[in-house]
């Protein structure tokens, strides 16, 4: 495939070595210091572009994208209050579109495991549910969209929770949300269901960025024959859940 990256940071730049060692192409870069060459023109000798910049210019890149008519892997947090937009110009353009707020292929497991666990718990009110997320200084989102996803998936599950706080909360229908900025760490993701009688703890522990890269990348290969659908794809299509 003929890609087209867009932002080429710490991540544009991991995910640059698993297109080269899958045997994909670079044909278009862009970066702070270049962004007038995205363009339609410049697009459309790509067969996907895979999106991971800032929440401030995402969905400018992702509809530009759109408009060029190319699909496009987009991992950028922290902006989806413009999702209902993108999904309406994927529709109405008939454009290919992929979000999701981690594209670890482990952390979607973990996913699962929490929606499935927040169910069953849904029985039991003598647990009360906290959920706690670590990231890397740099990460300019808190809560992460990881921790966010979980978040969510927990409230749909469990009944006693109407929505979640970031920060230490006393109120019982408050699903208490903590996030903690530490040095490198790529990823810590903690959900805790506690009683009286006892603890379950689930966690999911990212050791590189290599996983989220190579998600994007399976998430790239996966769009690319999908151009024309009109649809937004996430990692339960790409993984069968």
């Amino acid at each position: 495939m003929k890609i087209a990256l867009i932002g080429y940071g710490k991540m544009g730049h991991e995910i640059e070595k698993i297109l080269v060692s899958r045997g994909h192409t670079l044909s278009l870069i862009i970066d702070i210091d270049n962004t007038d060459r995205l363009t339609a023109e410049n697009l459309a000798a790509c067969d996907v572009a895979i999106e991971f910049t800032t929440p401030a210019t995402a969905c400018g890149n992702v509809l530009a994208c759109l408009e060029a008519g190319v699909p496009v892997v987009c991992g950028t947090t922290a902006w989806l209050d413009r999702l209902p937009e993108v999904t309406a110009a994927c529709e109405r353009m008939r454009g290919a579109f992929f979000y999701a707020s981690n594209y670890s292929i482990g952390v979607n497991l973990f996913f699962a495991v929490n929606r499935h666990l927040a169910q069953m718990m849904n029985r039991f009110p003598e647990y009360d549910v906290t959920l706690n997320e670590v990231h890397h200084v740099q990460k300019k989102d808190a809560p992460s969209g990881t921790a966010v996803t979980l978040a969510e998936d927990i409230l749909a599950g469990i009944d006693r929770k109407t929505g979640w706080h970031l920060g230490t909360t006393t109120v019982p229908e408050e699903l208490e949300v903590t996030a903690q900025r530490r040095s490198v760490v790529p990823g810590i993701h903690t959900v805790v269901w506690e009683s009286e009688a006892d603890r379950i703890t689930i966690d999911h522990t990212a050791k590189s960025r290599t996983g989220f890269a190579m998600g994007a990348v399976l998430a790239a290969e996966f769009l690319a024959g999908r151009r024309g659908t009109g649809r937004v794809y996430g990692m339960k299509d790409l993984l069968g859940f």
